[in-house]
């Protein structure tokens, strides 16, 4: 037994847990708060959420009997002290990695996760759902939804608690609020929960129909012990909130400030605390965006710039250190973004709404019904596109070719480096006549970057590369490289290959296609999203045109599942999008065996 860690090595489970007296949590919360630091030091990973939510952690889980009663952490990046207490300290330094823990809730990986979750604002719906089937079957057992202030800013949870507060089903929601999203919170809402912490009432949240409980100090263990058991054991019906004031990041070892309150940090060193991040000198798609956005914004002043709590990881933050009232952060609204954009646009503004694919998904009705069906000039900057990494599935790029690409008038591009990056940022400023989206990966951006690149594309027009014989690649987007290793590989083997850049999703470029159908034997449509996407409207080309006859065509795409988390290199091997695996498949295909 370690003795700097006696309790926590006692605690396996939350039933060891609730052995202990009350008097003994507050140093199981000061070990427990160790080794989640310990670990971050090893793996790196969501690190200041969990920090913050240590105390409540060990409370719910002493005071309530997990996992009978059903514990849901909204988005979960908080949930490594959750982990560790869950009978998982012993795999918690395998977090993110590939095999290893998730870096979310996970209802497949332990039962103490009775919702999954990595995107905000579900906590409140699933629990509800969770506390009426309870009902229906006349169970006993407490449902508890953990949400943050960050998280709170999401539309769904006003839809989540109007619903819970005209029921008598009983829920218990905590509001964690530490003043942050992964950014500094922002809104009237933040300015509400304020009030609330100087004891102005009536609140929000009694209006909605919830027992309004707190604030409560969410560090100190004992007061969240006594108020947890108070709310347990209320005869009441009905939803309650409790609220509890936390700080995100609460013990962190670092010295130096931190705008994010250290959310997420690479591998560290414990002693000199230094970061083990390699610095790499080429840039990444979303700082040539940012570079490439502020340039744009200097040159016309109607561009301006919408993202939804994500300001530092789309690379708006830089933006708005040069133009502070032309970005706006509308908190975790992505659908309230695109909409807000489409209003914009109406009144002839040049809007960039820059959101990860994974979380514009939640805006696609505003894209369809507010955006696409107007013909609105609203341009999209879809950052993270493709497989993102450790992140794993629910943050995966993977769906926004498809959902885009299928609407009427919108323009789809994809930048296969930094350059076609900027240049296709030029195209979206300078393009009026509809909607227009580009999308770019996490990570460094490949090829040589031109700072001074601005030039407008020619709409739905690809570039040829390199020219062969046997087979054609028409690649979109960043696979770009991997689809040139894998044409080293084929040559090597006496195997000729054409290598084309499609640059447009929609519109294709349908000359550059047919051409490419008719000269060689074997066409691959190559992309890095779901089935469905590039490569249908491809092969929908294709077959309309009677070029089916002329050539065997093959589409790479991700697999029809979820590519499990690892690094983004395991990913693409996992997937069959890197170089060997191009290859490999061009080889089967021309062998005749698929």
């Amino acid at each position: 037994m370690d003795r700097l860690t006696s309790l926590l090595d006692r605690t396996q489970t939350p039933a060891a847990l609730r052995r202990l007296s009350p008097d003994e949590l507050p140093r199981l919360a000061a070990e427990l708060r160790a080794e989640v630091i310990a670990a971050a030091a090893e793996t790196g990973g969501h690190f200041g959420g969990g920090l913050g939510v240590v105390e409540l952690t060990v409370a719910l889980h002493y005071v309530f009997d997990t996992p009978a009663d059903r514990l849901i952490w909204d988005v979960s990046h908080q949930a490594y002290p959750h982990k560790i207490l869950t009978g998982r300290r012993h795999r918690i330094r395998s977090i993110r990695q590939r095999g290893g823990l998730y870096g979310f809730t996970q209802r497949a990986e332990s039962p103490y996760d009775p919702f999954g979750a990595a995107h905000s604002s579900t906590s409140i719906s699933a629990g509800l759902g969770m506390a009426l089937a309870r009902d229906f079957s006349g169970g006993g057992h407490h449902v508890i939804a953990v949400i943050g202030d960050g998280a709170l800013s999401g539309g769904m949870a006003y839809e989540a608690m109007n619903h819970a507060g005209s029921l008598s089903s009983r829920l218990i929601v905590i509001l964690n609020d530490n003043g942050m999203s992964i950014a500094p919170a922002v809104g009237a809402l933040d300015a509400h929960l304020r009030d609330l912490r100087q004891g102005k009432m009536p609140s929000l949240f009694e209006g909605l129909g919830f027992r309004h409980e707190g604030p409560v100090d969410g560090h100190d263990v004992r007061a969240l012990v006594n108020t947890l058991t108070m709310l347990r054991n209320a005869p009441e019906t009905g939803p309650v909130l409790l609220h509890v004031v936390t700080e995100k990041g609460r013990g962190h070892p670092f010295q130096r400030p931190d705008r994010e309150r250290y959310h997420a940090v690479p591998k560290f060193d414990p002693v000199t605390l230094e970061f083990m991040a390699a610095k790499s000198n080429t840039p990444s798609f979303t700082q040539v965006f940012a570079d490439s956005l502020v340039a744009a914004a200097r040159n016309d002043d109607k561009v301006v710039a919408i993202t939804a709590a994500m300001p530092s990881g789309t690379g708006l933050d830089i933006f708005a250190e040069h133009f502070p009232k032309r970005c706006f952060d509308v908190g975790i609204a992505e659908q309230h973004a695109v909409t807000m954009a489409a209003g914009l646009a109406a009144e002839g503004m040049k809007p960039v709404c820059a959101i990860y694919s994974t979380f514009l998904q939640r805006g696609f009705d505003q894209v369809v019904h507010d955006v696409a069906l107007q013909g609105l000039p609203v341009r999209f900057a879809i950052d993270r596109a493709g497989l993102v990494g450790q992140d794993g599935p629910t943050h995966a790029g993977a769906y926004d070719l498809g959902y885009m690409s299928m609407l009427p008038g919108m323009v789809v591009m994809a930048p296969a480096d930094a350059a076609e990056l900027r240049r296709m940022l030029a195209t979206a400023i300078a393009h009026d006549q509809g909607p227009i989206a580009l999308r770019y990966p996490r990570g460094e951006a490949a090829g040589i970057d031109q700072p001074g690149e601005s030039r407008p594309l020619a709409i739905g027009k690809g570039r040829l590369l390199r020219e062969g014989i046997d087979v054609a690649i028409l690649s979109l987007g960043a696979r770009l490289s991997a689809a040139m290793a894998a044409a080293e590989q084929l040559e090597a083997e006496g195997i000729s290959v054409t290598i084309a850049d499609a640059r447009f999703c929609k519109p294709l470029d349908t000359e550059l296609i047919e051409g490419l159908a008719r000269h060689h034997g074997l066409l691959v449509s190559l992309e890095d999203g779901a089935a469905g996407g590039f490569s249908a409207h491809v092969l929908r080309h294709l077959a309309e045109h009677d070029l089916l006859a002329r050539t065997r065509f093959r589409a790479l795409t991700l697999p029809d599942r979820q590519v499990a988390h690892g690094s983004p290199a395991e990913q693409y091997a996992d997937a069959g999008l890197d170089a060997n695996g191009i290859a490999t498949a061009i080889r089967s295909t021309l062998r005749g065996s698929h």
